[in-house]
């Protein structure tokens, strides 16, 4: 067989073909993520949502408000595929490439595989697929923050690229990796139907630790990197933990602190930077040894006398 009439060897054919295989992949598995969930969601008996009412635990959220932060994740999703296929600018194709890369795709296939596990009741698998899409989405998001920031001269990046997989990575980090764990683990409580469980004041400080734990480093993002996504997200699951009672006392009480706590760390960080960022005024070019100062901001020494650095004179030729 003839050997092709490029070089594939040449880094901007392979960025070029890399490029081709996520706009296959990336839509592909998307379609496939959504297929299986809505199936095992809505078709299957037992369904996702009744697995949950099944296995109540001290951190289970309101089925519906979930629904809805999954179908955010899909939205965004949909817009990534779009921007994959019409990207023109090379940061933003570098971006999907280098920084997204296959993981999007992975995590796609693992979110359906762990649908599939949890209907039939694998709680060991359903927390191992958990734990795979959990260290995938990490990853990615690290490469994007490292590598690839957002930034307001690509609003389209953020909102479709950087957006997704952050709304995606904190639902398995504040919620569904430790949701799976402790059903797995046997921390759960006896259902009735219908009625709230009947000893739901069991196991109170696991549920505490993971909701204390997950938030404080949710809260630390947002106050560090003034993460508008992240706060949206944590706040949003912590509405859906307390919404459905009963809870522990403690888990509840974590909550509601947290669901007002990321909202206001996210004003209070964008008042002190507006207000209270200290500005410096710099020199126009050349003035630096006017004020006896280089470009640095170190004093001159011993270099000029102190009448240099006062009023100059001006010669006539100046004048005209």
């Amino acid at each position: 067989m003839d050997a092709l009439p490029i070089d594939t060897s040449h880094p901007a054919v392979r960025d070029y073909l890399s490029l081709i295989r996520l706009q296959v992949l990336t839509p592909l598995s998307l379609l496939i993520n959504i297929a299986t969930v809505v199936v095992c969601a809505v078709v299957v008996t037992p369904s996702i949502g009744e697995i949950s009412k099944q296995f109540p635990t001290s951190i289970s959220p309101k089925p519906i408000i979930i629904a809805i932060y999954v179908a955010a994740i899909y939205a965004g999703q949909l817009g990534y595929c779009v921007l994959i296929v019409l990207a023109r600018k090379a940061e933003t194709k570098r971006t999907i490439t280098k920084g997204v890369g296959l993981s999007l795709v992975i995590s796609n296939w693992v979110m359906a595989l762990w649908a599939v596990a949890w209907v039939f009741q694998w709680f060991l698998l359903s927390t191992i697929l958990q734990g795979i899409l959990l260290l995938t989405l990490l990853y990615s998001n690290i490469v994007l923050l490292i590598y690839h920031q957002p930034t307001s001269a690509r609003p389209f990046d953020t909102m479709l690229i950087h957006a997704p997989l952050r709304l995606f990575l904190v639902l398995q980090f504040g919620l569904m990796f430790a949701l799976s764990l402790f059903i797995n683990l046997g921390l759960t409580y006896t259902p009735t139907t219908p009625g709230p469980p009947r000893d739901y004041a069991e196991h109170p400080w696991p549920g505490f630790g993971v909701v204390l734990g997950t938030n404080l480093v949710g809260l630390a993002v947002v106050i560090i990197r003034r993460d508008i996504v992240w706060c949206i997200s944590a706040t949003w699951i912590c509405i859906s933990i307390w919404v459905l009672r009963p809870k522990p006392g403690p888990v509840y009480i974590a909550a509601i602190l947290f669901t007002v706590l990321h909202p206001l760390a996210l004003i209070g960080t964008y008042i002190y930077s507006r207000f209270y960022t200290r500005r410096t005024i710099a020199l126009p070019p050349g003035d630096e040894a006017l004020y006896g100062r280089t470009e640095s901001g170190r004093a001159i020494v011993g270099t000029q006398s102190v009448s240099d650095n006062g009023p100059r004179e001006v010669d006539e030729d100046t004048w005209g």
